[in-house]
């Protein structure tokens, strides 16, 4: 009797352009092929050196400052299971949150260590802030696809794009904005949970709203970095507009332009 075998994808056409492949018999069958490594090639050179240290106060990160993605070193390290959740604790009782009445967590036996082990990698939240224009954008791009590279697993939650979807009844009001922040926060939550590095690129201007996020992590989990540019930089820049629009008084919500 012959097996027959499913032909190997193309490895460096389309989409496979960038994986190695190579010789893996059982995988062969199944028609998939040996992953060795993957290339993640355009990475633009001034942002191969972004340094994110990990600390208990904001990181500044200057203008027209380089940046890589060597974020923290222990974040890349094995990960083995250990005690760092909260299987143990004694959840399974009724409780009120918020407008939530009669509700119950219920508990997994797959805790947040099991899942970082699965994936290597220690999840966590890098919580970008700056003005309008400060470049949290291009820098959360920058370092997700430099973590991508390194075959870490990392998330943008980005601002305007959470908008889209998700927060899109939401106003640019000072309770709208916290709203904003304290549901973006547990999504980064979340996926902190899963093991996941979660970047988020917000303006999030108000300090009583970002220590309400760091306080849903556990110790080291949140690593707040301020993108550090001038307001003139920014309104020179202006890539939305928002700027002159505000200046015009065409904003009635105009954008914060100072941390509090």
């Amino acid at each position: 009797m012959t097996t027959a075998k499913a032909p190997r994808p193309p490895c460096r056409s389309g989409v496979f352009r960038n994986i190695v492949c190579g010789p893996s018999p059982a995988a062969e069958t199944l028609g998939f092929p040996r992953l060795r490594g993957i290339s993640v090639a355009g990475l633009h050179r001034s942002h191969r050196n972004l340094v994110l240290r990990a600390r208990s106060k904001p990181i500044k990160v200057k203008e027209n400052a380089t940046v890589s993605a060597s974020l923290i070193d222990d974040w890349f390290k094995p990960i083995t299971a250990k005690e760092d959740s909260d299987a143990g604790k004694n959840l399974s009782q009724m409780s009120n949150v918020a407008n939530s009445t009669n509700i119950m967590w219920h508990d997994c036996p797959i805790q947040k260590q099991d899942r970082q082990q699965l994936l290597q990698q220690k999840g966590c939240v890098i919580w970008l802030t700056g003005l309008s224009g400060s470049g949290k954008s291009t820098i959360a791009c920058a370092l997700s696809r430099s973590l991508h590279s390194k075959g870490k697993l990392s998330y943008i939650l980005d601002g305007d794009n959470i908008r889209h979807g998700l927060n899109q009844d939401l106003s640019f009001r000072a309770e709208d904005r916290s709203e904003n922040i304290r549901r973006i926060g547990e999504v980064a939550k979340l996926f902190a949970d899963a093991g996941v590095i979660c970047i988020t690129s917000l303006i999030s201007p108000y300090q009583k709203d970002r220590d309400a996020c760091r306080a849903l992590m556990p110790k080291g989990d949140f690593i707040e970095v301020f993108i550090d540019v001038p307001l003139h930089v920014c309104e020179a820049r202006d890539p939305k507009g928002l700027y002159k629009l505000a200046r015009a008084g065409k904003i009635k919500d105009s954008i914060t332009t100072e941390r509090k």
